[in-house]
Parts: C-alpha cells; structure tokens; sequence
C-alpha cells in the first residue's frame, strides 16, 4: 500500500474524529514532561517511536470504530513491523500515553488503558491461554508500567498504581500500591499520588 493513502486515510481519520488531533496534543505533552531526553517538543514527532506508534494505533482504533476491519489489522501490521509495537485495533487507550522507547510492546484487543499512563519498553498487556472474549487487562489512570513487566488476564490494575520492572501481574491491584515479583505482590504505598508523572521507580517511594 502506497504512502500517498495512508497519508489520505490519515487526514480523513483526523477530519472527521478531532478527538484524535487532541489525544496527539496531551500524547505530546506527557512525552515532553515526563521523558528527560526530550527536550523539544519536535523530538517525539520526528524521532520517538512511542510517540508514533500511539498516533498510528489511533488511526488504526479510528478505522476499527469503522468497521473497516481489514484495514485496521493492515496499520497494525505495519505499526509492529515498522516501530516494534503491537496494539490491537480494538484495545481502547487514553490520553496522556507516554511509551518510553517502545520496543516490544503488546497491547492485547480486549484491553483498556486509562489517561496519563506511562510504561516502558517490553510491557504485555496480555491474555492467560487461549480463552476468547473479554481477556485482556484494563489498566486505571495515572499507572506507570515498568520496564519488562507482564500483566495478564482480564484484571484491573488501579488508579495511580506502579507496577515494578520485570513483575508478572496474575491478579487486581489495589490503587496507589506498588506491586513487584514473579508473581507480582503487593509491597508498599505508591509513593506519591502521580507515579506515571513522577516517573520514580524506586520501590522505597519517591519525594513528592
């Protein structure tokens, strides 16, 4: 498929739904406040394969609202092989993402991700096996994902919670906990009342 119609099914997904222009616009600002190699507004655009790849995944998520299936799995397609993400057309996500360097992320269909998350490379939000319908996480507002970490199942992970690096989440975490370990339990407080903006992952809590 040529460049000039992605480019035209672009622009119709952002003419028609501005709710994607501003899902970009506070995308592009969490990226800027929360990440400290960015130091430009022009970087995440140009440069950062998280950024770009939240922006193709919503034009996929636009296509499937659609009902123009086929095309949605094609831009999701290309998103994974082009930038390393994978994210079901149909999995729901907020605003405010910021995926920091992005490699390997998998965001599964029936998974929910609220506003002003954060998370880093190698996070599955993911199923258990091979069951259909509704399987897959719904992740609160305001959670930071570390780096490497799994969560499984049709579980609900809460508000202003932090999922330590390298954990494997099996079951609901309360809000503003830190949970950490294979399997991931519960280990303390949040640490502070915005950990996705805060961006500590330091188990013992951060100064806010």
């Amino acid at each position: 498929m040529g460049e000039q119609l992605l480019r035209e099914i672009a622009e119709e997904a952002y003419s028609t739904d501005p709710q994607l222009g501003l899902a970009a616009r506070a995308d592009l600002v969490a990226v800027y406040d929360r990440d400290p190699a960015c130091h430009r507004y022009l970087q995440p655009m140009m440069f950062f394969k998280g950024y770009q790849a939240v922006q193709a995944y919503r034009v996929g998520h636009w296509l499937w609202g659609q009902g123009r299936h086929d095309m949605a799995y094609f831009v999701q397609m290309r998103v994974s092989e082009v930038f390393g993400v994978d994210i079901h057309p149909a999995a729901r996500v907020g605003r405010g993402i910021m995926i920091d360097h992005a490699h390997s992320i998998v965001i599964g269909e029936t998974a929910v991700v609220g506003d002003n998350v954060s998370m880093l490379h190698s996070v599955t939000l993911g199923g258990t096996g091979k069951e259909d319908g509704d399987r897959h996480p719904k992740i609160g507002d305001g959670v930071l994902i570390g780096a490497g970490a799994k969560v499984l199942g049709n579980i609900t992970i809460g508000h202003c919670s932090r999922i330590a690096a390298g954990s494997v989440v099996l079951h609901d975490v309360p809000p503003k906990t830190t949970v950490a370990g294979v399997p991931a339990k519960v280990v303390g407080e949040a640490g502070c009342s915005q950990p996705s903006v805060m961006m500590d992952q330091v188990l013992k809590g951060c100064d806010c």
